[in-house]
């Protein structure tokens, strides 16, 4: 039919796939779910995929010289625990250009301040500061988790988490009730909570340590303080930090519990982090699947996407050019910057993250027809950015049509998407950091529903076809 010839028309994966590929689909959702649980935090991912890449007879490295350069040999390097590269040597020199997929594994969250614990009204408090682009109000008033690490003064690492398991207690963020809350509800949404007042409760019990008293008897159970020390006292227990020790902690609040299947049906996912734990995932599997690729492919994940890339972890650290001019040394024999160019601006680059799904219960801020749908595949983006294409890199004509040309050859489920209307925001990706090294680069992710929130939504039909695209692009 003519139609079918001319127009370009969206597909939705559980009216085109059939029953063996909606299988795969559940088993690979299944990993994900797990992966989604486990790894709330950025460090916990590296964590995850180190261990899974040590698996896979990927070996670790600082460095990479003295090592040659042989088709299929596996290597990955971490980045203070908080970002991470893995390659796979390809069969062309490394100085023609690599293939690489970047994803971030941070997400919105709320951390805790330098020193964050004091006591009010009998009560221990956590203070805390939102992490990226969080709506404040919906993280009052729920179940609440404290992952993180607090590195002691003799640089011993502590890992810490609380509230995962069921035996264990969860916190939260405390909501004015209805009754009182008149003046609260006049207020904007994006006033209605205020930064400031995002305090995390964590204790009630004075400290009950008989000989910390005996030794301090100027402490008595009318002094002020002595539900902080009670908890000072249980973390000391358990952990053998002091508070001066949360001077030097990366400690997250993030929502407890686990990712769950959604949907009478179970057809989709919902969980804390799936921006963009979803294209990490699905790059990481990807990567593992292909077996001696013609160029040298790469998965990068970094950490601080959320508040602008600006760290030693993020998109704009030497972390990503350094690891490559590492792999070029290994096949050239020397450093050098010139050549590292060369192979950097002929390189192929997707930057993986998620695009808005379109929310028919707030469709006045979406195009219809360039908003990308949930279950309808990748969402293929030329460009994001905010109202006239700012902080944004845009893919030329000829890179989308090659990226086309992988996707339909391959038979990838695929759509477009966008970041809502013009006039209304959009946003950002990693993609304009990868641009300035005068390599191409497109965006490219699943839809999700609920974005940035502490509990998002994805289909697994779309976690499953950016598995095939982002495995397409790296064979």
């Amino acid at each position: 039919m003519i139609k079918n010839k001319l127009l370009f028309e969206r597909k939705f994966g559980f009216e085109v796939w059939e029953k063996e590929k909606i299988d795969k689909v559940s088993t690979f959702s299944e990993g994900y779910r797990s992966f989604l649980s486990r790894c709330k935090t950025e460090r916990e991912v590296v964590d995850f995929v180190a261990e899974q890449a040590d698996k896979r007879a990927y070996k670790c490295i600082n460095t990479i010289t003295g090592i040659t350069k042989i088709a299929g040999n596996k290597i990955y390097s971490v980045n203070r625990g908080k970002s991470i590269i893995l390659a796979v040597f390809g069969q062309k020199p490394i100085k023609e250009g690599v293939k690489m997929i970047l994803a971030h594994i941070d997400s919105p969250r709320i951390d805790l301040k330098t020193l964050p614990l004091y006591e009010s009204e009998k009560l221990a408090w956590l203070k805390t500061q939102y992490y990226g682009g969080i709506k404040k109000y919906q993280w009052t008033s729920h179940p609440l988790a404290i992952h993180g690490v607090v590195v002691l003064e003799n640089g011993q690492k502590i890992n810490l988490t609380l509230g995962e398991n069921d035996n264990e207690p969860v916190l939260t963020i405390t909501d004015l009730l209805p009754h009182l809350a008149a003046k609260q509800m006049e207020k904007k949404l994006s006033e209605a909570v205020e930064g400031e007042e995002m305090n995390v409760v964590i204790g009630s019990r004075p400290i009950t340590n008989s000989k910390f008293k005996i030794q301090n008897s100027k402490f008595n159970e009318s002094e002020k303080d002595m539900v902080k020390l009670g908890v000072l006292e249980l973390l000391n227990k358990k952990y053998g930090i002091t508070e001066e020790d949360l001077v030097s902690a990366d400690l997250e609040i993030v929502p407890a519990g686990k990712a769950r299947d959604l949907g009478i049906d179970g057809s989709m996912i919902g969980g804390y982090g799936q921006d963009d734990r979803i294209c990490a995932y699905s790059a990481l599997q990807a990567l593992f699947s292909v077996q001696k690729p013609k160029e040298s492919i790469l998965v990068v994940l970094v950490d601080k996407e959320e508040t602008g890339s600006e760290s030693n972890t993020g998109a704009l650290s030497n972390f990503i050019p350094d690891f490559i001019s590492e792999m070029l040394f290994s096949e050239e024999g020397k450093h050098d910057e010139n050549l590292l160019r060369d192979c950097l601006s002929q390189s192929k680059a997707i930057s993986a993250d998620v695009t808005v799904a379109f929310d028919p219960d707030y469709k006045d801020v979406f195009d219809p027809l360039n908003t990308a749908r949930l279950g309808a595949g990748i969402a293929l983006e030329k460009y994001t950015g905010r109202r006239g294409k700012s902080g944004t890199s845009e893919a030329p004509a000829e890179y989308v049509a090659e990226i086309r040309n992988i996707f339909n050859k391959n038979n990838v489920l695929w759509q477009t998407g966008g970041l809502g209307k013009v006039d209304l925001g959009g946003g950002g990706t990693i993609a304009m950091f990868l641009a300035r090294y005068n390599m191409d680069v497109i965006d490219a992710g699943p839809a999700i529903l609920s974005m940035h929130s502490p509990f998002e939504v994805s289909s697994k039909i779309d976690v499953y076809a950016c598995y095939e695209a982002y495995k397409a692009f790296l064979a």
